[in-house]
This record gives C-alpha cells, sequence and structure tokens, in this order.
C-alpha cells in the first residue's frame, strides 16, 4: 500500500448551497409561511392545549399554512386508538397535504428531503434527533414548544418572528 503524503492536496465534496442562501439568509421565507409539520409536534401540542393554527399566527404574526406529508399521516394511522385526536387534527381541512413518492414511510427522512430540496418551509418538530439534522441544512428555520407557546429558531429578523 502507498502511505499518503501529509503535504498533499486533499479533495473532499462540499455540498453547493443555493445562492439564495448568501448569508444564511433564506429570501424564499416569507408570508404566507408554509409550515411542515411532525407527528410529535401535533402530539405535544395537544398535551400542551395548543390550537396549531391560532398559535402558529401567534408565533409568527403572520398567515400560516400548516403543511403534512403522506409520510406524517401515516406514522399517526399506525399510532392507533389512542391518538385518534392527533389523526383528527392533521385531517383538519386547513391542513395543506403534500404527496410523498418515495417508498416507505420514515417521515423524519422525509422532511429533511423535502426542506433541501425546497427552501420555503419552516419544520415545525419537537425531536432533537430531527432538530439537530434540519440545523446542518442552511437557510431552513425550525418551529418548537416550550413554556406551553411556540418558538421558532434561525428565523431571519426581517420577519418580525419574536426572540425569546
Amino acid at each position: 500500500k502507498k502511505k499518503e503524503d501529509p503535504s498533499a492536496i486533499k479533495e473532499r465534496e462540499v455540498p453547493q448551497h443555493p445562492s439564495c442562501l448568501f448569508f444564511q439568509y433564506n429570501t424564499q421565507l416569507g408570508p404566507p409561511y408554509h409550515i411542515l409539520v411532525d407527528t410529535n409536534f401535533i402530539n405535544f401540542s395537544i398535551k400542551a392545549k395548543l390550537d396549531l393554527v391560532q398559535s402558529m399566527m401567534d408565533c409568527l404574526y403572520a398567515k400560516c399554512i400548516p403543511c403534512i406529508t403522506d409520510c406524517v399521516m401515516g406514522e399517526i394511522e399506525k399510532l392507533g386508538q389512542k391518538y385518534r385526536v392527533a389523526l383528527r387534527i392533521a385531517k383538519d381541512p386547513r391542513f395543506e397535504r403534500l404527496p410523498c413518492m418515495h417508498k416507505g414511510t420514515y417521515a423524519d427522512d422525509c422532511l429533511v428531503q423535502r426542506v433541501t430540496q425546497h427552501k420555503c418551509y419552516i419544520v415545525a418538530t419537537v425531536d432533537k434527533e430531527l432538530k439537530r439534522r434540519i440545523r446542518k441544512i442552511p437557510g431552513v428555520p425550525i418551529m418548537y414548544i416550550s413554556r406551553h407557546r411556540y418558538n421558532i429558531e434561525r428565523m431571519p429578523d426581517d420577519y418580525g418572528a419574536p426572540r425569546f
């Protein structure tokens, strides 16, 4: 085997980010906000007694359209009778349904793939692992629940979202 030369220039693959994210500023984000909702976000909202759409509008001071993918819908349906309230909320006509073209129903991969392709979404989740994965994608804000209200993370200051 050849020994690697420590002085040689090493090549590595660095993902290219779109020009709309210059200085981490996403120009495609704007009202009405499209918010991708995760399964556990709906469940924690029910536990915290929060109305999803109204609380999102209170957080962002603008019209919000909650979007739910087929994978998330499938996850909620698999949870069974115990989570029938979450299923009823997910089937609300104010929610926009997004069809999935991939195989399997693992919602986290689906959400990460969708926000990587389209930078026009805010991701609403309480899952620490999913938050960690989304933080690696520039220009994607994260909505989460703390102190019985919704908060937003990594949102540009120009949009007027409150800082807590």
